[in-house]
Formats: C-alpha cells, sequence, structure tokens
C-alpha cells in the first residue's frame, strides 16, 4: 500500500502573498497569449523552455518532434515542458546522474521556479519519486495547483521573486547555483573507475572496483603485445640494415 503524500507548508509568510512588485529588466519575460504568438513569439518561447529545462540545448538535444507539434497548436506550452521533463536528454543527465533528494530540488527549482519548502517537502517527494518513478513526479508538479496558479497552460515556467525589495541586487539565478549534478555522483563514480582526466574525470560505469571490463583488459594487453612485438622487429631490421650498409661502405 502506497503512503500518501506528506504535506509541506511554506516556510515563511512570504510565501503565502501575491508579489506586488514593479517588474524591471531582471524579471522574466512572459509569453504572448496563444492565439497571437507570431512564429518570431514561438521561437523565443521554445529557447526559454530549453534554456529553464536544460540550461542550454545542442542541436541532437532539441526536441524537434514536440517542437513541431507545439507550432502547430497540437500541445499546450505545459505538455511541452513535460515532453521535456520525460525526454532522454533530461533521464540521462540529470535523472540518473543525481539522488532523489537532489532530483527533488533540481525540479523544484525547474518546474515551480522556487526552493524546495524545507526538509518536510524534500522527503516526501523523494518518497513519491521513489515509489512511482519520475514520471508520476513530474505529472504531480506540473498538475499541481500551484503551477496551475502560477503558470497556466501556455506559460514556460520561470524563477519567481527573484528580485525582492531592498536587496542591492536580485537572487543568483537557479542555473547557477544548482549544478547539474552534486557530490553524491562524484562519490559513486569514484568508486566504479579510476579518474579519467580526458573526460573532464567524470567515470566510466563499466568500470567495477577500479578495474575495467575483462574483454576490454585482454583485448588491449593483445594489442600491446602486437605493438611490442612489431617495435622489436622495426628496430632488429634498422639495425640490420644499418651493419650491413657498414659492412658494404667498408
Amino acid at each position: 500500500m502506497a503512503l500518501p503524500l506528506l504535506e509541506a507548508p511554506p516556510t515563511t509568510q512570504n510565501a503565502r502573498v501575491q508579489s506586488f512588485l514593479i517588474g524591471s529588466e531582471e524579471e522574466p519575460r512572459r509569453s504572448p497569449e496563444g492565439a497571437t504568438r507570431s512564429p518570431q513569439a514561438m521561437d523565443e518561447l521554445i529557447e526559454r523552455a530549453y534554456r529553464q529545462i536544460f540550461f542550454h540545448a545542442f542541436k541532437v538535444d532539441r526536441e524537434h518532434v514536440l517542437e513541431s507539434r507545439l507550432r502547430r497548436r497540437m500541445i499546450t506550452t505545459k505538455q511541452f515542458v513535460r515532453g521535456l521533463l520525460l525526454s532522454r536528454k533530461f533521464r540521462e543527465g540529470f535523472y540518473r546522474c543525481n539522488s532523489n533528494y537532489a532530483i527533488v530540488e533540481q525540479m523544484i527549482g525547474r518546474v515551480l521556479g522556487r526552493p524546495v519548502h524545507g526538509e518536510r517537502e524534500r522527503i516526501s517527494l523523494s518518497i513519491l519519486i521513489a515509489e512511482n518513478g519520475l514520471e508520476s513526479f513530474v505529472d504531480n508538479l506540473l498538475d499541481s495547483d500551484e503551477y496551475r496558479s502560477t503558470f497556466g497552460e501556455d506559460e514556460v515556467p520561470y524563477q519567481r521573486s527573484r528580485v525582492l525589495a531592498g536587496r542591492p541586487s536580485g537572487d543568483l539565478p537557479f542555473n547557477q547555483k544548482a549544478p547539474r549534478y552534486n557530490a553524491y555522483w562524484r562519490d559513486i563514480s569514484i568508486q566504479r573507475a579510476p579518474t579519467n582526466p580526458f573526460s573532464g574525470g567524470q567515470m566510466s560505469p563499466a568500470w567495477v572496483g577500479g578495474k575495467p571490463p575483462k574483454l576490454a583488459l585482454t583485448a588491449w594487453l593483445a594489442l600491446a603485445a602486437v605493438g611490442t612485438l612489431e617495435l622489436v622487429r622495426i628496430v632488429l631490421t634498422t639495425a640490420g640494415a644499418m651493419l650491413s650498409t657498414g659492412a658494404a661502405g667498408g
């Protein structure tokens, strides 16, 4: 029997009130209404969605089918965001590189645009991930009253309340203070394999106990033996040619 989701009230009273701040250049740009979006506005919306979920998107990471459906109004912006959160890029680059606790922090920041409401929310949502998986967790966030009232169906999520009255500068953007993976991933990677300096320090998951796979080790030893024999042959051939040349000259 699944455990009920724990309630996680806001950690401060400020989280309960609407913002009365005047907009500034540091505030996120809101999207035009769905029916009046121009192709240029749609391009900007898609790029903002990629930056919010992936922080960046190379050509190989782009979801062309989702983009096409969004441009043709077959899906809403919220459904487009859902597709990005369940994509191969997000699963391999974020979900599988973090513990459930870190995923909760990453997802709350990306989807709801705010920090986690204390340890109680972090624990309750990590239990939801453990019991039902990533897809159920994504649906729980996107279908929440908080998401619907803040972003609706056609708004790209953004970091909320980054600029507060009384501060000389805005809060640090989420993508700069939340690394893609934390010490958890680095620690378990060290246990799997030694550091590879040519891959930025990331470990290969194929290595177990600091040793490469048996097939790879056998192939490497065979190549090393062949290379050694070839080197010896070259040295002997060169030495023989030099001796024969010297004898002929004498």
